[in-house]
């Protein structure tokens, strides 16, 4: 039977639970990964808020 352990986030080696990435290179590419998400789930929320506003606007000011 295998010890408890959880696998890299990165690239699926074995590594004890308490770690999350196998190496340096491992965590820096994972910090890039979701700085990335970030950054995209932040443009997704302006662009959808825009979306919004500009509906509104027409919504509201159409009517006049």
């Amino acid at each position: 039977m295998t010890k408890p352990h959880r696998h890299c986030a990165v690239c699926s080696v074995p590594i004890p639970l308490e770690e999350k990435t196998c190496s340096d290179k491992c965590q820096k590419i994972l910090f890039e990964n979701q700085k990335k998400m970030r950054k995209t789930r932040t443009m997704l929320y302006i662009i959808f808020g825009a979306f919004i506003l500009v509906w509104l606007g027409l919504a509201l000011y159409g009517r006049m």
